[in-house]
């Protein structure tokens, strides 16, 4: 195991035991069955790892993915087939306003934004390197089908989309009543051209009424030993009272 940490660290990584790596995951599956979650919204879902982990962990509700990238898209579709309460929207990424917009693929393709990248993330990173430039659908997520018109009404947004949160929650406006929750990948360094600071964006959250609940770790940098990104849950403050007094069952 030590020669195993030791090779993983001079390509860049850095190994885990696996209980640990998904004991964040497990509380935040506790979280979303605490606050009554009736749909998990998984923007920027890649080929679907992080839904089916919640699988993996018990979550057991409905999930929404989103993803815009072709390829990927075409994986996602075929990995939710066997499951009848994981959903995937068509092919399109997430944004402020409908239309059309350039999408950097990263060598990395969790990696890929529609935001250029940082000179930080180029020397950080150089597999991250962008290795082509596609355009793609850009739909607001309160018009995103099937949830606009779906049943829905405790919602759990989770975005990662590479620094365009901010974006993307431009885009949230008439469905927040529905939101109880939210996830975000925040950057502590500047990743992407353009991307808002972490500290601005949870003072956004609290502007809209949300409060951080669970911070889970992100990309570190092995050289330095630097947390590069975090993932960040909040939940609706009246939610998060509501369930601290135990006060209803929360899908009200």
């Amino acid at each position: 195991m030590r020669l195993a940490r030791r090779l993983a660290r001079a390509f860049g990584f850095e190994l885990v035991p696996l209980a640990k790596a998904r004991e964040p995951m497990r509380r935040l599956v506790n979280a979303l069955e605490r606050f009554a979650v009736d749909l998990v919204v998984d923007g920027g879902a890649n080929e679907g790892q992080y839904a089916a982990l919640l699988r993996e962990l018990g979550w057991r509700g409905p999930i929404l993915s989103v993803e815009p990238i072709p390829e990927l898209h075409a994986r996602l579709v075929a990995r939710a087939l066997r499951d009848p309460a994981w959903h995937v929207a068509p092919a399109v990424a997430l944004g402020p306003a409908n239309g059309r917009a350039p999408l950097e693929v990263s060598a990395e393709p969790d990696m890929s934004s529609l935001l250029p990248q940082s000179a930080l993330l180029a020397r950080l990173s150089p597999s991250s390197r962008t290795v082509r430039t596609i355009e793609v659908p850009v739909v607001r997520l309160d018009e995103l089908e099937p949830l606009a018109s779906g049943p829905w009404r405790r919602v759990f947004v989770k975005l990662d989309v590479q620094g365009y949160e901010a974006a993307v929650l431009d885009g949230i406006a008439t469905l927040w009543p529905r939101v109880v929750g939210v996830q975000l990948e925040l950057s502590l360094v500047p990743l992407y051209e353009g991307e808002k600071g972490w500290r601005d964006t949870i003072d956004r959250m609290a502007s809209f009424g949300y409060v951080p609940w669970l911070f889970l770790p992100g990309y570190v940098e092995p050289r330095s030993a630097r947390e590069l990104q975090m993932d960040v849950v909040f939940f609706r403050e009246e939610a998060v009272e509501r369930r601290e007094i135990g006060v209803g069952n929360g899908r009200g």
